[in-house]
């Protein structure tokens, strides 16, 4: 089966973005992404979005890892999927709604030559709540700021939901390997039912932060939208940072605001990286 696919990256996330219509077989999602995301077998990439219609949004968005599991939300493919839909001409306004397991979301664009440049997403509220993230813990208001041992190092966590569970660690410099080497510990611990993301973050003033992600289903990536957010919004809750902060990901630059009433906004830009058909066996 041949498959149109655009694929495009959001501060070096990257994504494989279909139309429904193209491949109307939920059931392969999972199979599709797993092998259209591959970097040796497949196009490659972070995750795979495939664009449907929704009966409360102007769209609805499906994601999936690059492992075959679905994503609640996804910060910087959201961008790229707001992106998509305007470019193809699939959508006339500049700022509209997309559905997603994790709520309809409000996109607002600015262009460039015609083109969706930058989008700012409104990514609504953390969740503290650990039942609601989940964490196994009998702690009932917030996991923050907890003490997890791995492996005899000891580290001060805080675990949101944001769309999606997310552990933020602050630390005094970004280290690849550290993220690599616990990372996935982290990801896989059992006091996440449902795994976790795993941002390492460094606070360079109130303004400025450094964010390394090890993403859950992916691993590690050049940067997470969401994760980013759950940074800035735990950030924000210890009063380390102000209500706009500028975070440098390995793949880029996003903007935060964290308004009064605790709503949060990502913006960011997204951007084309090529297009083609991807060739996938008719599913059985």
């Amino acid at each position: 089966m041949n498959i149109p696919f655009k694929k495009l990256h959001g501060a070096g996330n990257d994504f494989i973005i279909i139309e429904y219509d193209s491949f109307p077989y939920e059931d392969q999602f999972p199979e599709l992404a797993l092998r259209s995301c591959h970097r040796r077998f497949g196009i490659g990439a972070d995750g795979l979005m495939v664009v449907a219609t929704s009966p409360s949004a102007d769209f609805k968005m499906y994601y999936y890892n690059s492992d075959g599991s679905r994503g609640n939300m996804c910060g910087n493919g959201i961008r790229c999927f707001t992106k998509f839909v305007y470019d193809e001409g699939l959508i006339k306004t500049k700022e509209f709604k997309i559905e997603t397991l994790a709520g309809v979301l409000t996109v607002v664009i600015t262009t460039k030559n015609n083109k969706a440049h930058t989008v700012n997403v409104s990514m609504g509220k953390m969740i503290l709540e650990p039942s609601n993230i989940p964490v196994k813990t009998e702690k009932k208001t917030d996991f923050i700021n907890e003490e997890l041992e791995i492996e005899g190092r000891k580290f001060i966590i805080s675990t949101v939901l944001m769309g999606v569970p997310h552990t933020v660690i602050f630390t005094e410099e970004l280290d690849i390997d550290l993220i690599k080497k616990y990372g996935p510990m982290i990801e896989n611990h059992w006091l996440f039912p449902e795994k976790t993301n795993v941002n390492f973050a460094q606070i360079v003033d109130r303004t400025h932060v450094k964010v390394g992600t090890w993403e859950r289903g992916a691993g590690h990536t050049l940067a997470c939208g969401t994760g980013v957010t759950s940074v800035c919004g735990v950030a924000h809750l210890l009063n380390l940072v102000e209500d706009v902060v500028w975070v440098d990901a390995e793949g880029g630059r996003l903007k935060i605001t964290i308004h009064q009433d605790q709503q949060l906004e990502m913006e960011g830009p997204a951007e084309d990286i090529c297009c083609g058909i991807y060739f996938f066996d008719n599913p059985a």
